[in-house]
């Protein structure tokens, strides 16, 4: 397989989305005719003709359910590619990826549509080419014409503006912790604060000001993704997860999923 092939790919389904060998990819999908239902995140999205979905965290699909006739073109992207194709100088994809963390969809305009289905064409078009002397650098220039256009129909559908330089360091550190999975033993804004090297008000109003929401949502967030995930899995018994996440004992974890979840541990996992 072509070092690229790994990096980057298209496909026409979304049956992939759920799979553990997704864990490093960004999925971006155009719905060319059809539509289909998304569990993702906790919740269901529609994906209907004319929509884009970008996901983040494809491991946190839990299933699909298209339509008959539903039709998709998907560029599935090693976080790594997508990294080194945003343009340094915007910290909007900061703002985006927290934004299409809790809603991954984007309803676009007729305008934003056209662009869209121009440029997944395009990227179709180079990842066909079977020999091209600079291909690496083709394919990043392509993406990030599909970064920038994406973050334009973001900010023009949600009003949204970029965000300084610091507020994009400080959260793109903080997220980067609760990637690594700190959370199961920390669940204290002030540990993260002290770890970024300021204080844990600060590091709310930065998250607050980014995402909408203060710190200690993140940090529950992901927690109750990773638990809600252990819980479906019936060969894992509530001790081992008590134990795993550090809860003092099984009624602060029964508590804990009965916040987050909406139930308590034993009927979540009906």
């Amino acid at each position: 397989m072509n070092m690229d092939d790994r990096q980057i790919r298209m496909e026409y389904t979304l049956e992939r989305l759920g799979s553990d060998r997704l864990h490093d990819y960004l999925a971006h999908a155009f719905c060319e005719g059809g539509s289909c239902r998304v569990l993702f995140n906790g919740r269901e999205f529609l994906l209907s003709e004319g929509d884009l979905m970008i996901m983040r965290k494809c491991e946190m699909v839990d299933a699909v359910y298209p339509s008959d006739d539903f039709r998709v073109k998907v560029i599935y992207a090693q976080s790594g590619f997508i990294a080194r194709s945003t343009p340094p100088q915007s910290n909007y994809g900061m703002k985006g990826q927290l934004a299409l963390f809790l809603n991954p969809v984007m309803h676009l305009t007729e305008e934003m549509r056209e662009t869209c289905a121009l440029d997944f064409l395009l990227m179709e078009r180079q990842l066909s080419l079977p020999i091209h002397n600079f291909r690496q650098e083709l394919l990043m220039a392509t993406m990030q014409v599909l970064i920038l256009n994406f973050f334009d129909f973001h900010s023009r559908l949600y009003d949204e503006s970029d965000i300084s330089t610091q507020y994009a360091f400080i959260m793109r550190r903080f997220l980067d912790l609760l990637e690594e999975g700190i959370y199961r033993s920390h669940r204290e804004v002030s540990f993260y604060a002290d770890l970024l090297c300021v204080t844990p008000k600060y590091l709310s109003e930065v998250s607050k000001k980014v995402s909408g929401y203060a710190a200690n949502y993140w940090i529950n967030r992901y927690t109750a993704l990773d638990i809600s995930r252990l819980l479906r899995d019936k060969s894992i018994s509530f001790v081992q997860i008590t134990d795993q996440f550090e809860f003092s004992s099984p009624a602060h974890f029964n508590r804990f999923v009965n916040t987050h979840l909406g139930v308590n541990p034993s009927e979540y996992r009906k």
